[in-house]
């Protein structure tokens, strides 16, 4: 049984600390300043994200819609399917790391996916976080296998991966439908094996 002593209050409610930011769960709280940090990357994030429902609210611009959106996520970690969290630098948001589509039995798998405000990019906040929740996926949640899909063109996104060497598995064709488009994806992942070996060296270089 492995042990998980890194954060130490309950993995359903945890705040993963790093070096120089902080993961924690979002709330309603957060509306107006997630709200202000996603209007300005609007244009940054559309090519990459699923196509909003017309029939649906805007999460954006509707409180009500972003407070169902932060209760959804708290049902997912109850029922042990997800994790989402915002990402903190100086208490400030400056993006999103999430775990979804947790699954148990044989599998012992999830998947990641992020965001990161554009005017934060490029100082290695999104790698650090990306090793807070594989430390947080394996040791606490105990996954056997976690996996990033990216569409190939999506080049900072790669990067991020790329930096901590996670395994390229190849393509898969016409992975998910993002913003109205049938798109690739290149499918990165690491398996708990690999964590045993890599992950103490990748905690010292980016949460140590």
């Amino acid at each position: 049984m492995r042990t998980w002593s890194r954060f130490r209050n309950s993995p359903k409610r945890s705040v993963l600390r790093g070096a120089r930011l902080e993961l924690r769960p979002l709330a309603e709280a957060d509306f107006l300043e997630w709200q202000a940090v996603r209007r300005a990357n609007h244009d940054w994030l559309l090519p990459w994200e699923l196509l909003a429902s017309p029939q649906q609210p805007d999460i954006v611009e509707d409180r009500l819609a972003f407070a169902n959106q932060c209760s959804a996520r708290d049902r997912e970690r109850d029922m042990d399917t997800g994790y989402g969290f915002g990402v903190f630098v100086d208490h400030k948001l400056v993006g999103e790391m999430n775990i979804s589509s947790v699954q148990r039995g044989p599998f012992q798998t999830g998947h990641v996916g992020y965001w990161i405000d554009q005017r934060f990019a490029g100082r290695g906040y999104a790698p650090e976080a990306l090793v807070l929740i594989l430390d947080f996926a394996f040791e606490a949640l105990e996954l056997h296998r976690m996996q990033v899909s990216i569409i190939p063109r999506n080049h900072a996104s790669r990067r991020v991966v790329e930096k901590l060497g996670l395994r390229n598995e190849g393509v898969a064709l016409r992975y998910l439908e993002i913003n109205g488009r049938w798109e690739d994806h290149v499918r990165y992942a690491i398996t708990y094996e690999e964590w045993r070996v890599r992950g103490p060296e990748l905690q010292a270089s980016w949460i140590a």
